[in-house]
């Protein structure tokens, strides 16, 4: 199915759980029960830096330790260095807040009618429906209500922000997200995709989730069904490095794809992580063969504690300066930054236009060669017809 250079790096397997009956361990109800949550199960598997350890101790306080049993799998536990490591073990540096660093980075807060509902442009919401995920990422933007470890106290109001979105036939695309939507159960994501489907408004349903990456077992036929019965509802899921691509996520996205899921992927850019182009490019090449089309990089919110994640926003203009033009349209993700309180994402590209003046447009292409293009000029007079 896929390139065999690639296959031995892709399976993830049970790892240091080899003892546990492969029925088990392929149940997503059992690698949640079978989570890393704590400092004294990390210490059993992995032999911890001063500041991870640390940075354990001060997570309570921020936002919880959580890991899958697959998803630790995927850590290399010789390098402290290692870009899954980093992303899902708490390090002291969390715990530093620099200037401009905020808990609402994108202010949700002030565009929130009714709690759980993020009404900020025309047409569309976003619908916080759990407060709850898998794992927990160290950069989370919503650090102050995803795992309630700051005492926020949310409690998803779905009735409400049914009502609301109901009430609102301006709103034609929803986006349901948290937490991690597909946290919920069977039962109630069925009644909740169908409320919205009953909107006739509502032209348009998404979900984030990083759940096929986190916790793969949880993407059942049963739950694909439930996508196919309501769709076409479309996924964005969340990788962030090549390592975190692995057969389990590959059959996950396979079958969503078939279940008609259209699926595209939003990264982060994080220094040490994935600011480097080869990387960067290993990672939207496997996402394009899983059928996931790369679609967001989203430059690092300013979360407090995030200053150790946040790579220069010209490391990702660099980044798809490298990929447009050297490889498929297809695989090259939009940079994104998500303005900081409340603007709304502003697309980031490379200059690729040069200057535009009378009547031309200068241009620079991916190898930096340079091409005019006329725009705007008038079409010249038809010539006067010949006649014999």
């Amino acid at each position: 199915m896929y390139p065999q250079d690639l296959r031995e790096n892709w399976h993830a397997g049970q790892g240091r759980w080899k003892d546990v009956p492969a029925a088990e361990w392929n149940d997503w109800h059992w690698q949640l029960r079978n989570r890393i949550t704590t400092l004294a199960q990390l210490e059993e598997r992995l032999e911890l830096t001063k500041e991870e350890r640390e940075g354990c101790l001060f997570a309570p306080h921020k936002l919880s330790l959580s890991i899958t049993p697959h998803f630790f799998n995927l850590i290399d536990p010789k390098d402290p260095n290692c870009p899954v490591r980093r992303q899902v073990i708490p390090r002291i540096e969390e715990s530093y807040v620099a200037p401009g660093e905020s808990e609402d980075p994108v202010g949700e807060e002030g565009t929130m009618p009714v709690p759980g509902i993020v009404h900020r442009y025309p047409d569309r919401v976003l619908f916080l429906v759990t407060d709850r995920c898998a794992s927990y990422c160290r950069y989370c933007t919503r650090s102050r209500l995803v795992s309630n470890a700051q005492a926020y106290d949310f409690h998803p109001e779905l009735e409400a922000g049914l009502k609301y979105i109901e009430s609102h036939p301006e709103i034609r695309d929803v986006l349901l997200s948290g937490g991690d939507p597909l946290l919920l159960s069977d039962a109630k994501l069925d009644a909740l995709l169908g409320r919205l489907r009953a909107i006739k408004h509502v032209e348009f349903i998404r979900l984030g989730s990083r759940i096929p990456v986190f916790l793969p077992q949880r993407i059942t036929p049963e739950l694909a069904e439930i996508f196919r019965k309501h769709g076409p509802i479309w996924m964005s899921i969340h990788t962030n490095h090549p390592k975190e691509i692995t057969r389990e996520l590959a059959a996950a996205c396979e079958l969503l794809s078939f279940a008609g899921v259209p699926l595209g992927n939003q990264s982060v850019l994080l220094a040490g992580i994935n600011d480097d182009a080869e990387v960067m490019k290993s990672l939207v090449h496997r996402l394009l063969m899983m059928r996931v089309r790369p679609y967001y990089l989203y430059a690092c919110d300013l979360i407090e504690g995030s200053t150790h994640f946040r790579a220069p926003i010209q490391k990702g203009i660099e980044i798809v300066r490298a990929l447009r033009g050297h490889t498929t349209g297809y695989a090259v993700p939009q940079l994104i930054i998500d303005t900081p309180g409340g603007g709304g994402k502003v697309p980031i590209n490379p200059e690729y236009v040069q200057a535009i003046h009378d009547g031309i447009v200068e241009l620079r292409n991916f190898e930096d060669r340079a091409y005019v293009y006329p725009s705007g000029t008038k079409m010249p007079a038809p010539k006067p017809e010949l006649r014999s």
